[in-house]
């Protein structure tokens, strides 16, 4: 309801006068690549966003690709933000310049008057998108086609401005800044940039823990949010105004806590709907965001841990998910909405081993429709215990039901060997079960050594449960005859080999969606009902070369 009287007010809005220059008063430019694949599909009438690609044609009957038939909520608030002006620029050719105005031109036909184009974090983004890509797009244009888009600029701007702070109570509410700001200097707008600069501070606060870690807990979540604040603060720059010490004080902190969930590789870790990066983005953006210092070995507030010896890296989430509102009227809660990519994957991890993705979760489809979506949201989609096949998250198109409560960790070190204790409630009313797991990573890096429990009081039963190690595509698995281990192969050759006491070692199928999807494997140690502990080890072995009898298919 507050959504349908909102757009209302802002369509009503529209039929007032709005001042409206020629042409922005300042240049922006959009600091970030963008990849000339998904530009290359544009041009074909697809777009792809999130791992999920639909029509989005200019000139078809009705409104296809920007009308709520078109796909999902995620994928059409992409679709209307913009941000695919950068796919189209880095194709670098005048047929890409064309289409980034036709379809502008079509979206103020035909997609403009949609609900979805007027949240606050898409209005954000479009206007950032539209600035930021002014000069490719629109500086050389028809009049009638840049006076068309500086109305609506106009008009979008003093909507945002008006109904800051914004509604999106996530990272959203940052990109919604972003763009107010972005608008009110573009279109000398000194009340509406005073408007938004106030809000910025406790925005600031609100989107992030004192560790520098971004509430809704996600690695892709910090990443954009880190991008934000460094627009934010070349914006102010550029201006001539004196960002607020809290905007300096925050990157120095979010910075590094992005350096936490990198791999060997550069890339990122697969938690809580992230999709992996290219690692040349990540070190464009710890470049402009002046991040000094390594990655920290944890995150306390945010809740994730990072174990390192030799050449072993392990990415554990050990925090609770995000709290589902804060309460009205609290200081410090968290935002609402902080767990609307929150996956049920507490107290997974991952491993690499150089710069080889060994263990992995599964990774994330955000944009996708709700069962595809919600299949790589599950527990059993993470590198974690799953109990009787039960989420430890109640997944929820919106964000989360039911959840851990309690998640408490403990982490020790001593001669370069490394501990940690984890455990988390998230059965308890379902099973009155709480998950413990223990991992110890030799200070060589060579011996990963695991155990996970089920603790119910009493003699309640113990429902049977599994272990899950998803791997990367790229590690070659099998499985010894008597079910006792499964070796496996990293691309560069090296060995490994995962054994169990207290459940039975298994192969099984798993997909990969860091990027396109990939078949994988899964090893999975399988307990029995009334077992109340699985112990595991991962050490590195010696494998015989390749086409040897006791090789890895």
């Amino acid at each position: 309801m507050i959504g349908i009287v909102r757009g209302f007010r802002q369509k009503l809005s529209r039929l007032k006068p709005v001042r409206v220059p020629d042409a922005p008063a300042r240049a922006f430019r959009d600091l970030w690549p963008g990849d000339p694949a998904r530009g290359a599909r544009l041009l074909r009438g697809e777009f792809e966003t999130l791992g999920t690609a639909r029509p989005l044609r200019p000139g078809l009957p009705g409104t296809e690709g920007w009308d709520s038939a078109s796909g999902t909520a995620a994928w059409r608030a992409a679709a209307h933000g913009f941000a695919w002006m950068r796919d189209l620029r880095a194709l670098g050719t005048d047929a890409a310049r064309l289409h980034a105005r036709t379809m502008t031109d079509d979206w103020l036909a035909r997609g403009a008057d949609e609900a979805v184009a007027d949240a606050p974090e898409v209005i954000g983004a479009r206007l950032s998108a539209w600035l930021g890509h002014w000069d490719f797009f629109a500086a050389t244009a028809e009049d009638a086609f840049r006076r068309a888009v500086m109305t609506r600029m106009a008009q979008d701007a003093r909507d945002l401005s008006a109904a800051l702070p914004a509604e999106a109570e996530h990272r959203g509410a940052l990109a919604a800044l972003k763009g107010a700001m972005a608008a009110a200097i573009a279109l000398q707008e000194d009340a509406y940039l005073q408007r938004a600069a106030r809000f910025l501070p406790a925005e600031i606060e609100r989107q992030f823990h004192p560790d520098g870690g971004h509430v809704e807990r996600s690695p892709s979540m910090q990443l954009l949010a880190l991008q934000d604040l460094i627009e934010i603060r070349n914006l102010l720059h550029g201006a001539g105004m004196e960002p607020p010490p809290h905007l300096a004080a925050v990157l120095d902190r979010a910075a590094p806590a992005l350096r936490l969930f990198r791999h060997g590789d550069g890339g990122l870790a697969l938690f809580n709907g992230t999709r992996d990066e290219g690692s040349a983005l990540l070190d464009l953006v710890l470049t402009q965001g002046q991040a000094r210092g390594r990655a920290p070995l944890d995150l306390p507030e945010t809740g994730f841990q990072r174990l390192q010896a030799g050449r072993t890296l392990i990415i554990a989430d050990t925090g609770a998910p995000p709290a589902a509102r804060a309460a009205t009227g609290s200081e410090g809660g968290l935002p609402a909405g902080a767990d609307r990519f929150a996956h049920a994957g507490t107290l997974a991890f991952e491993m690499s081993v150089g710069r080889d993705r060994m263990i992995v979760n599964c990774g994330a489809a955000p944009a996708a429709e709700e069962a595809w979506r919600d299949a790589l949201r599950a527990t059993a989609a993470h590198s974690t215990l799953v109990l009787s096949d039960t989420n430890s998250s109640e997944l929820r198109p919106e964000g989360l039901g039911r959840r851990p409560e309690q998640v408490e960790t403990a982490r020790h070190e001593s001669s370069g060997a490394q501990w940690l204790e984890a455990s988390h409630d998230g059965w308890r009313r379902a099973f009155n079960a709480v998950h413990r797991r223990r991992l110890y990573l030799a200070e060589s890096g060579d011996d990963l050594r695991g155990e996970d429990m089920i603790e119910i009081p009493g003699d309640g039963p113990v429902p049977g449960f599994s272990v899950r190690f998803h791997l990367h595509p790229g590690v070659a698995a099998s499985l010894l005859q008597d079910e006792s281990a499964a070796l496996l192969r990293l691309p560069s050759g090296v060995g490994w080999k995962i054994r169990a006491k207290g459940g039975r070692v298994a192969l099984e199928e798993s997909v990969y969606l860091g990027g396109e999807p990939r078949r994988s494997s899964q090893v999975v140690l399988l307990a029995d009902e009334g077992e109340t502990s699985v112990q595991w080890a991962i050490t590195r072995v010696s494998m015989p070369a390749p086409g040897t009898t006791a090789a890895i298919e």
